[in-house]
């Protein structure tokens, strides 16, 4: 039964204990994953983590060295590509350049022997689609990046493929193109409700398109979740630090609820950790917000999240003002916070209070 987003509770692709091997190096060690029917799901981390590893053995195109893969209850773990129910777009859109418009989106439909008006007709519908219909005769070298990548998703859903799959689909645009398209490829996605795992390094296109992000380091999964719950709610310092800009600040755990940064006392979320443990507390530059005054500020409450902190940079970034703070009270250490344009008018050149509004919010050893 498909939920608010159209994504439907049960799942579509099961891999398990997958691992992947070449030579002795480990690209994927041990992985198990499901992908809900008509969910997008995207793989996220870092060059060389074992992402468009992963994708490959999804389509075929590198066999595991173990493990299975099952799609819509099949296995398909040692299945040929050709016999495996997919779309792919790559990067390099990997379109046949003696080929039109046309001729490249039809390629797939010819190939399994469909009639000539039933491909004629699919060709126009998925042209329509893509808003491309006026540019049918031209060859790919006519168009631009992002018409290419249009074309390449038609070409890739024009079988009506169960799984679509697509590696950095936007990584060679620039952009202004990158960001239209995301939406473009996002409401495709949902108005054909085809399951879709996308390759990612960037982590705005995953938060901004993914209904579910798998956060990838050296070949095993991170942490899976909702974009807010990734952003939110890391489960290690590798997920905190990677996703969006991140505070990290050496710090002390002391009683529950609360922990020591430099000489001053903060109150955090509770954790496992018992004091008086050694920690990485980590902060959301967006979670600090500045005060119009210190005045009258019980700076003997150690449970208060306010700290004195001299603005050492200010660097303008269109919506926001990104500043460096440094403070005696966490020990020298700097701090980068964002402040709206209107923020920024309650804090001087010199010195402003910086109060966190969920200080400490993630804990690790």
């Amino acid at each position: 039964m498909p939920d608010e987003t159209g994504q439907s509770s049960k799942t579509y692709l099961h891999i398990e204990n997958l691992w992947k091997k070449f030579g002795p190096f480990v690209a994927l060690k041990d992985i198990s994953l499901d992908v809900m029917e008509g969910e997008f799901l995207c793989f996220l981390g870092p060059s060389g983590c074992g992402k468009t590893t992963l994708l490959r053995a999804i389509a075929g195109l590198d066999i595991q060295t173990a493990g299975t893969i099952a799609q819509a209850g099949k296995d398909i773990s040692n299945l040929p590509p050709s016999r495996r129910d997919f779309g792919i777009v790559f990067q390099s859109y990997a379109l046949f350049p003696n080929l039109t418009v046309k001729a490249n989106i039809a390629y797939g439909l010819e190939s399994e022997g469909r009639a000539r008006p039933a491909i004629e007709q699919r060709v126009s519908e998925l042209l329509e689609m893509v808003a491309l219909s006026d540019q049918s005769e031209k060859y790919p070298a006519q168009l631009s990046g992002g018409q290419q990548q249009r074309i390449a998703l038609a070409r890739a859903i024009a079988t009506s493929p169960g799984l679509l799959l697509l590696d950095e689909p936007l990584s060679a645009l620039d952009a202004k193109v990158r960001v239209y398209l995301r939406h473009e490829v996002k409401e495709l996605q949902r108005k054909l409700g085809v399951t879709t795992v996308m390759v990612t390094h960037d982590q705005e296109e995953a938060l901004s398109m993914a209904d579910r992000i798998v956060v990838m380091n050296h070949g095993v999964i991170e942490q899976v979740g909702t974009p807010l719950e990734i952003y939110r709610h890391p489960e290690t310092l590798f997920v905190a630090d990677f996703i969006g800009a991140m505070n990290k600040i050496p710090a002390t755990a002391g009683k529950p609820g609360f922990l020591k940064v430099g000489n001053h006392v903060l109150a955090c979320r509770s954790s496992r950790f018992d004091a008086p443990k050694e920690l990485i507390a980590t902060i959301r530059p967006e979670d600090i917000a500045p005060l119009e005054s210190d005045e009258g500020l019980d700076k003997s409450d150690s449970a208060t999240n306010v700290i004195s902190a001299k603005i050492t940079k200010m660097e303008f970034l269109g919506s926001f003002f990104r500043a460096t703070l440094s403070s005696s009270d966490l020990g020298g250490i700097d701090l980068i916070a964002d402040f709206s344009i209107n923020a920024v008018r309650l804090v001087t050149s010199r010195v402003a209070s910086a109060a966190s509004r969920a200080a400490s919010n993630f804990l690790f050893e």
